[in-house]
């Protein structure tokens, strides 16, 4: 029986990066035994195994290996013909993983003027400060501040962030505010530490140049958010975006501190896999982003 072995590369690929039937059924909102069905009968039109299957997993053979990178390269080119001759706007489900106070923030406020323009598009939105696993979890792109050394990604800054070292008031009143980057290994900080466990240096710049110190502390978070309220509570210093803590600051709640030394900024970007062709949603949402965080730093609030 003939098959539509362009709507199977489509199938096999989403499974391949799913690595679950069922997941990718959810993806595709399509039956699960649609897709096993599919399945089968491209391994038959093939003559090769592609995935093995396992009540718990599916991980690709050899061939379904060597399989997937010439879909991923054959898809491409399809939709880039077919782009070339298109008038329509971009359309179907765009998945985004976005930072959570960077979405709070800038994205979501003005999400609304992006689905109005782009009417066709579907979004469904995630919120995490961790590494995502763009190809298994099913992300299109993320958006995330911070360098990002995972050379499986690549992508655009889209922004960088003025950041400043705090502390709170009752901080400042036990410890004091230092005067010169000596005067911190008499100060205590809140680490932050990523989801290996890597601590973080406080980073300051001196003269044009980056200088990191290892601030001693009891404290060491995971998390943005409770790394900002540690910080408020006074269990240390920190080193923040400064749009977090704009109204702390004027306020008075934060103290800003060695401001002749400040943090290096810290960049935006947005990220997508490698492998896999940047579609028309994924490149709309990119080129709307950076418009998003321009508008931002022409109204001062970056």
């Amino acid at each position: 029986m003939p098959i539509d072995t362009l709507r199977a590369m489509k199938v096999f690929v989403r499974i391949y990066e799913r690595k679950s039937f069922t997941l990718a059924a959810d993806d595709l909102n399509m039956p699960r035994a649609t897709l096993t069905h599919t399945i089968n009968a491209l391994e038959a039109h093939l003559g090769a195994r592609l995935l093995e299957r396992s009540t718990r997993r599916v991980e690709p053979t050899l061939d379904g290996d060597a399989y997937y990178e010439r879909c991923l390269h054959l898809l491409a080119e399809i939709e880039d013909a077919e782009n070339a001759f298109r008038t329509v706007a971009p359309k179907g489900l765009l998945r985004v993983n976005l930072q959570g106070s960077l979405a709070r923030q800038f994205v979501i406020p003005a999400l609304p003027a992006f689905m109005e323009r782009f009417p066709d598009i579907e979004l469904a939105v995630s919120e995490a400060d961790r590494f995502v696993d763009l190809v298994r979890e099913g992300v299109d792109c993320v958006l995330r501040a911070g360098t990002l050394g995972d050379s499986s990604l690549t992508g655009r800054r889209v922004a960088t962030l003025r950041q400043a070292t705090c502390a709170s008031v009752g901080y400042v009143q036990q410890y004091g505010q230092p005067d010169s980057l000596d005067d911190l290994a008499a100060h205590r900080a809140i680490n932050y530490v990523s989801s290996t466990g890597r601590r973080y240096p406080f980073e300051f710049m001196v003269e044009g140049t980056q200088t990191d110190v290892e601030i001693g502390g009891r404290v060491t978070v995971s998390g943005a958010e409770v790394y900002t309220a540690a910080g408020l509570a006074g269990l240390g210093m920190i080193q923040v975006p400064r749009y977090r803590i704009a109204a702390l600051l004027d306020a008075g709640t934060l103290i800003e501190l060695l401001p002749q030394h400040p943090p290096p900024p810290m960049p935006v970007s947005v990220l997508y896999p490698q492998s896999r062709h940047m579609s028309p949603r994924v490149r709309v949402f990119v080129d709307w982003l950076t418009q998003v965080f321009a508008d931002a730093k022409a109204a001062g609030t970056l």
